[in-house]
């Protein structure tokens, strides 16, 4: 006899695979900041054909947007951890005239780089995630603080004063050109990708995720929460620091008041970028989007004669929206 009491009812295939729910948060961080691009493009490229979209204002736009996107960054990773880091601009100052008083003082060009832009930039960043340890205030006050304090510094070593008259090897090497592409494009390039391959192939990039999505889990998984907030830190201060560098090139001078409100760029880079404001989501391609996306948009606005003020506005408005966005959007997961 069969014994029916052994056999169960198998599904019956109907050769249609089920239909995913539509999810607007995913669909938003995987496209959203290339449609926005496009449209500004163009828009701007039927308000202005005649200027906007020519090769020699394109390539601009990308020249400028250089610095927006190295110190976007090294933003990222802040905000990816639940913070942010509002020194950048005076990192930025600081290094370049750090830099600039090791060249005047002789030092070859490599090495005034890597000491005044890159070794300082990361002390400048291990300063603001040591404090942020020590204090465990939360980084948008001790970045605050440091804001200020790196700034004042800045204005002591310098006199105030602007430095120039360095080596034209140094110019030509940080700001020049190399196989037609300028080089600062190339230095954000190499370091966007350097950081892209952190976050998604390393184990301090994973780490660094789970830190921003959830601070006790994390602990709670092992990870060193202490260790993992000095290394973003540093990492934002190294990007700002060789944004300072390259700043100081392309202008020809140290200026001890360069930077002043980048970091409103660097935020509204990221945050426009997708990275969400409340942690432990954002990729590097979104960042540098969202750089690119600041760069037209201040370029446009110059193009159409609209004064430096409304520019102003705009970034606040945007950093507003894309943040109201990024909440609506995860209440409906």
């Amino acid at each position: 006899m069969i014994d029916t009491a052994k056999e169960t009812a198998k599904p019956v295939k109907t050769g249609k695979s089920e239909k995913k729910p539509f999810n607007a948060r995913a669909v938003w961080q995987k496209y959203g900041i290339f449609g926005i691009f496009i449209i500004i493009v163009a828009l701007l490229g039927i308000m202005s054909p005649q200027y906007f979209l020519t090769t020699n204002n394109l390539t601009q736009v990308v020249l400028q947007s250089s610095i927006t996107i190295l110190i976007a960054c090294g933003e990222f990773f802040a905000i990816l951890i639940a913070g942010i880091d509002l020194s950048v601009g005076s990192v930025i100052a600081l290094t370049g005239v750090v830099t600039a008083k090791l060249l005047m003082a002789g030092t070859p060009v490599i090495l005034a780089i890597l000491i005044g832009g890159i070794l300082v930039g990361a002390l400048l960043g291990a300063i603001n995630g040591g404090l942020v340890n020590l204090t465990g205030l939360h980084p948008f006050i001790i970045t605050l603080g440091t804001m200020a304090i790196f700034r004042g510094v800045t204005l002591i070593i310098s006199d105030a004063s602007p430095i120039f008259g360095f080596p034209q090897s140094f110019k030509d090497g940080v700001a020049g050109w190399l196989f037609g592409i300028p080089i600062p494009v190339l230095i954000a390039l190499v370091v966007a990708l350097v950081l892209h391959f952190i976050t998604k192939k390393t184990i301090v990039g994973r780490n660094i995720y789970a830190l921003g999505g959830n601070t006790k889990s994390a602990w709670f998984s092992g990870i060193n929460i202490k260790k993992h907030t000095l290394i973003v830190f540093i990492i934002s201060g190294i990007c700002a620091g060789i944004a300072g560098v390259v700043t100081t090139a392309r202008l020809g001078s140290a200026e001890p008041l360069a930077g002043q409100g980048f970091e409103t760029f660097a935020i509204a880079s990221a945050i426009i970028g997708g990275t969400s404001f409340f942690g432990g989501k954002g990729y590097i391609p979104g960042v540098v989007m969202g750089g690119l996306i600041i760069g037209v948009i201040n370029n446009g606005l110059n193009i159409l004669n609209i004064s430096t003020y409304y520019q102003q506005i705009v970034m606040g408005c945007l950093i507003i929206a894309a943040v109201t966005l990024d909440k609506l959007l995860s209440a409906k997961k």
